[in-house]
């Protein structure tokens, strides 16, 4: 009997001690190997896109920014003009600031399918596929141990923000939420009817939260509609689609920020989501943003149902 005992306890501590050591191995192997300060990964063998680690981190995951640019900029103008490596630095969070898959002029553009750039011509068949880039580079940080997959965001400016919208569209379960920066769309512009958003061209799988920013000077990206052909409806058109997309059923509230943001925001959204937006009156094509406020919005917000990719 007591050497029965004894056989039991020692298979007991082998099967722990072998838990321990499989646990550790994969701790180890998903250990990011990141530093404090300025990085950058390759996603699947393509460009590298640029990373600002936060001051102080050790290691673990943390949440992700993806900082997408401009039209005919770079990801170090969006991430030097946005000043958002401040807020990452104080709050703790990655950040990922990649190029445009199109070179233009001095910088880059954004390969939105069928939607033409700020060129005029539609990406062709031999432009990279920025969703493919953007989601593999979102899936090496997770796979990497660099990045939390339930609290990973994603922000740009004008030709980014509606790269960023895009992105809500068709690989929402890769975010938490989406911030587009004078850039919000919800689909391409209805082709019988411009004034109002194709339903068809934005059908996300999965609700996903919006905060937006715009300003009310913005002759760009108008938010009363107009401008270039991608553009056309107004930006509370695309709040309402994106609103009817998550399942809103409370009415909308607009309440004053400050003497000069005011908030248009719709709730009781399906799986917690939201939609915000925050115009800056007098604002124009620029980063109209308050970056603790962008951060605040963002960070409430946690993806339970995402998996690592694997």
């Amino acid at each position: 009997m007591i050497r029965s005992l004894l056989s039991s306890l020692v298979v007991l501590c082998i099967l722990v001690v072998g838990a321990l050591w499989g646990s550790g191995t994969a701790a180890a192997e998903a250990r990011c190997p990141l530093r404090a300060g300025a990085g950058s990964v390759a996603p699947d063998g393509g460009k590298p896109a640029a990373l600002h680690v936060p001051a102080g981190w050790t290691g673990g995951p943390l949440p992700l920014v993806i900082l997408l640019h401009g039209s005919t900029a770079t990801g170090a103008q969006m991430l030097r003009d946005s000043r958002l490596a401040d807020t990452a630095d104080t709050n703790g969070f990655l950040i990922a600031y990649p190029d445009g898959g199109i070179p233009v002029r001095t910088g880059f553009v954004w390969n939105i399918p069928g939607v033409p750039t700020v060129e005029g011509t539609i990406p062709g068949p031999g432009a990279r596929d920025d969703v493919a880039y953007l989601t593999a580079l979102v899936d090496r940080l997770v796979a990497e141990g660099c990045a939390d997959p339930q609290r990973v965001y994603v922000t740009g400016l004008s030709g980014g923000g509606r790269m960023t919208s895009w992105l809500g569209c068709v690989a929402p379960e890769r975010f938490a939420a989406i911030a587009p920066v004078v850039g919000l769309r919800a689909g391409n512009p209805l082709p019988a009817d411009p004034d109002r958003p194709d339903p068809q061209s934005c059908r996300p799988r999965t609700p996903v939260s919006v905060i937006a920013f715009a300003g009310d000077k913005d002759t760009t990206n108008p938010i009363a509609g107009g401008g270039a052909g991608y553009w056309r409806y107004t930006m509370h058109a695309a709040e309402q689609r994106w609103a009817q997309i998550n399942g809103c059923t409370a009415a909308p509230v607009t309440r004053r920020i400050s003497p000069t943001v005011y908030e248009e925001r719709y709730g009781n959204c399906r799986s917690g989501t939201e939609v915000v937006a925050r115009i800056t009156v007098g604002g124009g094509h620029a980063w109209v943003v308050d970056n603790d406020a962008l951060w605040n919005l963002l960070s409430r917000h946690v993806r339970a149902d995402r998996k690592a990719a694997g």
